[in-house]
């Protein structure tokens, strides 16, 4: 059915386990982006500004890449991520501080 219908194949039983080690890669090695400035300043609201200037410059950098590999202009991608992942970490860092 998966092949008649949607025109897709069987995948690979080890498939998953390859995607899975990936996506857990991926997400450790994304997660110690902003972590990192918490782990070698000691002053916490420094680390905070460098953790933020860090995010953003990553932020670019990945969405640039995203640009090459998918065809759009990088730099439009690029801001694009940035704007995105600025607002949404805004967010969570709004709600944090309204919880605590």
């Amino acid at each position: 059915m998966m092949r008649f219908e949607l025109g897709i194949e069987k995948p690979e039983p080890t498939r998953a386990r390859n995607s899975a080690a990936t996506i857990a890669g991926a997400y450790i090695a994304g997660g110690l982006i902003p972590l990192m400035p918490y782990m070698l300043i000691a002053n916490a609201q420094t680390a905070l500004i460098v953790s933020a200037c860090l995010t953003l410059v990553a932020l670019f950098i990945f969405g640039f890449v995203k640009g090459r590999f998918t065809g759009t202009k990088p730099l439009r991608s690029a801001l694009q991520t940035v704007f995105t992942g600025g607002i949404a970490a805004a967010a969570a860092f709004g709600i944090a501080r309204a919880i605590s």
